[in-house]
């Protein structure tokens, strides 16, 4: 029998349901919490309160987008974590008691895999092996992906996620949440020359990334050339910013691709649909290197990536689904 997929996502501040017919996206429904811009940041009770009210129209939302009949799923899956804890137990809880109320199979769903393979949603083969960067606003993780259930992290964010530090530079220069989409907007019209960030190197862990150094360093600039706050130039502040964090991760994850002889490289997570980010990498095309990213409505949160890869575990286990297995075995793989 093949898979009718009803997937969920609840991890931070969409609410999304997707439907999938083995690795075919029939419908993928997110619901965004803009309220959040309020308050410069999620503020995770208001989040986990705003799923409550939501989920339930989502998930209808999706199975009458999708076309199917709702007695013809046959699989749940849901995001498990990481997250804030509120916001998962919504859409885990949801999707936990739609398969127990129908006597099929559920799947917990890590979010950072999830983002992992994202990239091929809607390919019919992936290629193994292969580097990946997920880069978000709460995670920045290097991995070896050498199958579907192997995979090791090589590095990952010291301080703060390249996401998380387009966010509070941002708030540094009286730009609205979320900060990144800003922060590349104006940056398409500055001079990324303007001033010289640091790109932070992390001792004797050569993958692995810092970002707090750079965000302090624009707080000193800002401070020293700009006490009062008037006519700062954001446009080439932005520029300068964005090309420091963007050298950082393009340096690393080659280095990683050429320690392994690999040639094909992933970017998946929110921050991959930053367009310099995209430029830059797709730069190393020239030099021999495959280049995949998701679709860019399959780089921030939702459900048709996490459909994909409960998709994938049910291929690669011969449709012989066992939730406890599945669930350790999808957090062992980000433990050192």
């Amino acid at each position: 029998m093949f898979p009718v997929i009803l997937a969920i996502e609840s991890s931070c501040d969409e609410t999304s349901a997707a439907v999938l017919k083995n690795n075919a996206i029939l419908s993928n429904v997110i619901s965004s919490q803009y309220f959040h811009k309020e308050f410069g940041g999620i503020v995770p009770e208001l989040a986990s309160r705003a799923h409550i009210k939501t989920i339930d129209r989502i998930v209808n939302k999706a199975i009458e987008e999708s076309g199917i009949d709702k007695h013809t799923i046959n699989c749940v899956a849901a995001t498990a974590g990481p997250g804030l804890i509120g916001s998962l137990l919504v859409g885990y809880n949801y999707g936990r008691s739609f398969a127990l109320s129908r006597n099929i199979p559920f799947i917990p769903v890590n979010h950072i895999e999830s983002h992992l393979f994202s990239s091929f949603i809607g390919h019919d083969k992936i290629n193994f092996p292969f580097i990946a960067l997920v880069v978000s606003g709460g995670h920045t993780l290097l991995f070896h992906v050498r199958g579907i259930n192997s995979f090791k992290v090589l590095g990952e964010t010291q301080d703060d996620a390249a996401g998380e530090a387009f966010d509070k530079v941002a708030k540094m220069l009286g730009l609205a949440y979320p900060g990144g989409p800003e922060i590349d907007r104006l940056a398409l019209d500055g001079n990324e020359n303007y001033h010289k960030f640091p790109s932070a190197k992390v001792k004797g862990k050569i993958y692995d990334f810092s970002f707090s150094g750079v965000k302090t360093s624009v707080l000193y600039f800002l401070r020293r050339n700009f006490p009062d706050n008037k006519n700062i130039p954001l446009s080439d502040i932005c520029a300068s910013f964005q090309k420091s964090v963007v050298s950082s991760l393009i340096e690393k994850t080659k280095l990683a691709a050429d320690e392994f002889g690999i040639k094909m490289i992933t970017v998946s997570g929110g921050v991959s649909a930053n367009s310099k980010l995209r430029k830059e990498f797709k730069k190393l095309e020239q030099r021999g290197y495959n280049i995949y990213f998701p679709e860019k409505k399959y780089s921030t949160d939702n459900a048709a990536m996490i459909g994909y890869i409960a998709y994938l575990k049910i291929n690669e286990s011969k449709n012989q689904i066992q939730e406890a297995n599945i669930l350790e075995e999808a957090f062992a793989k980000f433990k050192h």
